[in-house]
């Protein structure tokens, strides 16, 4: 299992991830990034590589 997390105080929304994400793991609500599809995931690492806020924490449970 894979656990995506967003840091809530560093995203600002831009959508870098959702726009950047082959599995469409992302969703901006209000304003913020929320990984509502998390179980999609296939650690590619392309989000946390791409935030320019640093926010997306990825890691295997």
């Amino acid at each position: 299992m894979i656990m995506v997390t967003v840091d809530q105080n560093k995203c600002d929304g831009c959508a870098t991830c959702s726009n950047v994400c082959p599995q469409a793991v992302f969703k901006i609500e209000n304003g913020k990034a929320d990984p509502v599809n998390m179980s999609e995931c296939i650690n590619c690492l392309t989000c946390v590589e791409n935030c320019p806020q640093q926010a997306i924490t990825v890691q295997e449970m």
